[in-house]
């Protein structure tokens, strides 16, 4: 159901806040989201730059696509929805966890530190062979594919790829137990989830509204448009996150 204007979550000393982010709260700081017509990912087939068949293929066009994104997050700043929610970690602290699907980094830059980027990052560089652990890395590769020094040394060739996670790929199963663990056991006695700028049909995050609702948490969605999952939320606010949050967290108003 629709929540009437002005609308406050009550977050007292007793309460634990999980929040996931989606591309919404992102595409407020002007960075295109993930999915558009026709299955394109930002102008490009998913299958191409977004699997590691299309990596696969062809190494350089991936890298030039994760090039490009690399500079347009790196010129995007966080709003008020990103500030909002780091504002709300600072007062929580342990009693406060963020799930973003976004690999902008812009939660991080936003000051925010108890956060999961469950779909990676763009600022991490691994290799796609070996167990060499993921760097920062803010390189625009846009000339190829670079090498893992790693396998090199070791007298074989592979190519280094973004530590993001692609259609096709598992999500850390550790990060999926940490989100579920703070749910279920977390410091706190009442649990607020907020979903924000999520599509509500990417698995198994879309479900984890579903989590906190089994555990008698009280569940809230604010996004500009409709998503999939509408129906499983207690409160839905529309609006945009930059607007709406602040108010809603208590930080402003």
């Amino acid at each position: 159901m629709d929540v009437p204007d002005d609308p406050r979550i009550a977050i007292d000393g007793g309460t634990r806040v999980l929040v996931v982010t989606g591309a919404g709260i992102s595409a407020e700081s002007g960075l295109a989201t993930f999915r558009g017509a026709g299955g394109l990912w930002e102008g490009q087939r998913v299958e191409d730059v977004a699997t590691p068949e299309g990596f696969a293929t062809d190494p350089g066009l991936v890298w030039r696509f994760y090039s490009a994104r690399r500079a347009a997050a790196l010129a995007a700043q966080p709003n008020p929805a990103h500030l909002a929610l780091a504002a709300v970690e600072g007062r929580l602290e342990d009693r406060f966890l963020l799930v973003t699907q976004n690999v902008d980094g812009l939660h991080r830059r936003a000051g925010s530190r108890r956060l999961i980027e469950i779909h990676g990052s763009l600022f991490r560089t691994r290799c796609s062979r070996c167990d060499l652990p993921p760097f920062a890395d803010e390189s625009l590769h846009e000339s190829g594919a670079p090498g893992c020094e790693r396998c090199a040394a070791r007298g074989r060739r592979a190519d280094l790829r973004p530590d993001i996670v692609w259609f096709g790929e598992l999500l850390d199963s550790d990060h999926l137990r940490r989100v579920e663990a703070f749910a279920e056991e977390g410091p706190g006695e009442r649990l607020v989830f907020v979903a924000v700028g999520t599509s509500g049909n990417v698995w198994p995050v879309a479900g984890f509204v579903d989590l906190a609702a089994a555990v008698g948490g009280e569940t809230w969605l604010v996004n500009l448009e409709p998503a999939h999952n509408d129906w499983r939320f207690d409160r839905i606010v529309r609006g945009a996150a930059g607007e709406v949050l602040p108010v809603l967290l208590g930080v402003v108003g």
